[in-house]
């Protein structure tokens, strides 16, 4: 089995029942959640909306391959009724958005898939949550704990 960490957001709709929506959603087709972190609201960051952000983070225990996990959780995205995807670094709003940050103590670059996630240390809305509920696992490219990001 494999631990995998994954950032949450959502900005249109009910933003509370959109994430509890992908929660079970990565439940049920990921695996086991080990932890959520609590709801966080933030500010768009990349890109300018009125609406503002709910943002969480989880950990799972999967086993699926880190290709498996994205592919899975971007299925998530559509059933829940993300219909656009970031392109080009250009952001939108978006019901649910699910990024795989870590997988294990992997690092993995790909055309497809880059792991751990490569902004996430730039995006306190990623690292508040994910040092809330992983505090003192190592960045495997930074080797420094969760918490020493903040």
């Amino acid at each position: 089995m494999h631990i995998v960490y994954l950032g949450l957001g959502t900005n249109l709709g009910n933003k509370e029942e959109n994430i509890h929506a992908a929660v079970e959603n990565i439940n049920r087709k990921i695996g086991k959640i080990i932890s959520l972190s609590s709801f966080y609201e933030t500010e768009p960051w990349g890109f300018s909306s009125e609406n503002m952000f709910l943002n969480a983070a989880i950990c799972v225990q999967t086993d699926l391959s880190p290709t498996e996990v994205l592919h899975t959780t971007q299925e998530i995205e559509k059933i829940t009724g993300r219909t656009q995807k970031t392109k080009n670094h250009i952001y939108h709003d978006r019901i649910i958005d699910i990024d795989l940050l870590l997988y294990d103590s992997l690092t993995i670059q790909t055309t497809e898939l880059t792991i751990p996630h490569p902004l996430m240390t730039q995006r306190p809305f990623v690292m508040i949550p994910l040092a809330e509920i992983a505090p003192d696992i190592i960045h495997p490219v930074f080797h420094k704990k969760l918490k020493e990001f903040l």
